[in-house]
């Protein structure tokens, strides 16, 4: 393999490639004319436009990505996340038109890409799934059956849609009907269907996933897991490696199922598979994202492996040079994600210049990186600017050196998620690692960093006015 093309943007090209340029690899980055000086297209060997902005005309033209690959003779393509990266067509045309790709087989895609096929998958392998029913049904009698078998609190879920839509949660019996009724007749409302789910309701559920890694010698490993319960709308912000509740033994179990529910698709490569934690402590099988993941570098830190470096082993045909036995955790990992959105507002997207875009340094920091001061943030893409990520002995050094990061991360021109991040971590339900899904909504009150926000404004002001007097009684002095 002499020559990768990354088929993404911004911070996960830009990680791609460094492994590649250390691997001896050469690279090729595509872009849309809105990036067109982007820092991923400066740092890649060689880079094509592939279209207009919006990116279904130009990072989601799998047709347009695979001929620019083979007319700049690339051997691979990389799709990091987000945009093609678990598209099974795409994958399966990377192969058919004789480049590698690097991910999983399309088949594995297919599979993980859909619940009911996920759980029907892996249901052999005796993985621990949240008790339910995974057929729909309208019948409120045998509803009602299902649910006290399975036991209360439950969950009813539409199953033609998604977004909180035909969702219902019942604590008892006594209102279970009503419910049901409530959340069929919304069903049908919102999508012409009144069937329903019905499964066990989590109700303090952290989020728990497993890294794994697979070859084409039947090799798999994991490593480790991380924790991802701090959340907004449903998508990660903070997440660190390893977990502050997972003792020995589950961690074990944990890795076991995740490694199984690899064999149940016939992985190959990095892979992540996620699990539900109640609060006694039981895990149950959520889904399995077949790619690399954003928050990657957490568990880059903790057991130190360069996971891309590995995918690209793995396309090559190699074993994966390390076992499970070997594996160790050291240290603890934190990520913040840094999106340009204003917390103070719903976390609301964030545009305009950045006037000043500084990043943190010093001995356990780390930044993924993909944009620079002085560039426009663009309207068209995830508004994800950088992964900030810090890493020392303990958690609580990890969390101490986090809050320093974000006091040295100096950004004008835009809102970002950096203040969340230190209100994150000074909250005492996440330095005790008591929390789950719904701190958020539990905990977060923008009020709070408003607050902190001018007393730290009036502190350097009063500190600004003081130097000036000093100054001012300097030039006063007589001269002798």
């Amino acid at each position: 393999m002499q020559k990768i093309l990354v088929a993404n943007r911004g911070e996960i090209a830009i990680r791609v490639m460094k492994t590649a340029r250390k691997m001896g690899i050469k690279t090729v980055a595509i872009y849309s004319t809105v990036d067109r000086n982007a820092p991923h297209v400066t740092y890649a060997d060689e880079a094509v436009c592939v279209g207009e902005a919006p990116s279904n005309e130009s990072y989601l033209r799998g047709d347009k990505i695979i001929a620019v690959a083979k007319e700049l003779n690339a051997d691979a393509i990389h799709p990091g996340y987000g945009f093609l990266s678990e598209n099974a067509a795409f994958a399966e045309a990377v192969s058919k038109s004789g480049l590698i790709f690097i991910g999983p087989k399309s088949e594995a895609i297919t599979v993980m890409g859909s619940k009911l096929a996920a759980k029907d998958a892996v249901k052999a392998y005796d993985i621990p799934m949240v008790p339910g029913i995974d057929k729909a049904i309208t019948d409120v009698t045998e509803a009602k059956k299902i649910a006290a078998d399975i036991g209360y609190p439950i969950l009813i879920k539409a199953s033609a849609g998604g977004g909180g839509k035909g969702m219902r949660i019942v604590q008892e019996e006594k209102d279970f009907e009503s419910q049901m009724n409530r959340a069929i007749s919304e069903a049908k409302s919102a999508f012409g269907d009144g069937s329903v789910f019905i499964e066990k309701y989590v109700g303090s559920p952290r989020h728990i996933e497993i890294q794994v890694m697979a070859d084409s010698h039947g090799n798999i490993i994991h490593l480790f897991e991380r924790e991802c319960s701090i959340q907004r709308r449903h998508q990660k912000v903070v997440e660190e490696a390893p977990s502050a509740v997972l003792t020995p033994d589950l961690r074990a179990k944990m890795g076991e199922a995740a490694v199984k529910v690899a064999k149940a698709c016939d992985y190959l490569g990095a892979g992540t598979v996620e699990f539900l934690l109640d609060e006694q402590h039981n895990f149950y099988f959520l889904e399995m994202n077949t790619r690399l993941q954003v928050e990657h570098p957490v568990t880059e830190l903790i057991t130190d492996v360069d996971l891309v470096e590995l995918q690209i082993r793995v396309a090559r045909g190699e074993k994966l040079p390390i076992t499970q036995e070997e594996l160790q955790i050291k240290g603890h990992a934190l990520e913040l994600r840094v999106y340009a959105e204003d917390p103070l507002n719903d976390f609301l997207p964030s545009v305009g210049n950045l006037e000043t875009y500084k990043l943190p340094e010093g001995a356990g920091i780390r930044v993924d990186n993909g944009i620079e001061e002085g560039m426009d943030v663009p309207i068209y893409y995830d508004p994800m600017l950088a992964k900030l990520i810090t890493y020392a002995d303990t958690r609580e050094e990890a969390i101490a050196l986090m809050k320093q990061a974000i006091d040295n991360y100096e950004v004008k021109g835009i809102e970002t998620t950096l203040p969340f991040g230190r209100y994150v971590c000074e909250h005492d339900a996440f330095k005790s690692g008591n929390f789950d899904t719904h701190f958020v909504k539990k905990y977060y009150n923008p009020e709070e960093i408003e607050s902190a926000q001018e007393s730290e404004a009036k502190i350097a002001a009063l500190f600004a006015v003081q130097q000036y007097l000093k100054d001012q009684k300097k030039l006063r002095l007589p001269l002798n």
